[in-house]
């Protein structure tokens, strides 16, 4: 079975298709650097905000290191499927993963069915607008 790190490299040269990626993301432990107040460092972007996650700690420090932010920042590790399923819908807003931004293989876990619980999840129409 293939790591994280190699399922998104797989990704990259279309070994694999996403929800391989989405299923190993589930079954990693994960970093998830904290913000100033304790809370998970998130992002909003499109309406959704992004909890920021990476496959390890040298995978974080590389980010840190490109956003001038240093290489020592606090964190925890969970799983993923921790993030997708408890975390994600407790926050009541539509929130997603984006995980190992900044490095060469980053992978988007959106809101939406499949990746998320169904409660948790944005449905969107035809045109884009979220429901």
């Amino acid at each position: 079975m293939l790591t994280l790190r190699e399922q998104l490299t797989a990704l990259y040269t279309n070994e694999v298709e996403p929800a391989e990626v989405v299923g190993a993301f589930r079954r990693a432990l994960v970093v998830v650097p904290l913000d100033e107040r304790g809370g998970l460092w998130t992002v909003p972007y499109g309406g959704v905000w992004w909890i920021h996650a990476f496959c390890d700690e040298a995978a974080l420090a590389r980010f840190a290191a490109a956003k001038s932010h240093g290489t020592e920042w606090d964190y925890v590790t969970t799983f993923g499927a921790r993030l997708l399923d408890v975390v994600v819908p407790a926050v009541g807003e539509p929130t997603g993963v984006a995980l190992d931004l900044g490095g060469d293989t980053p992978f988007f876990l959106p809101p939406v069915a499949g990746v998320v619980p169904d409660a948790a999840a944005v449905v969107t129409t035809a045109g884009g607008d979220k429901r």
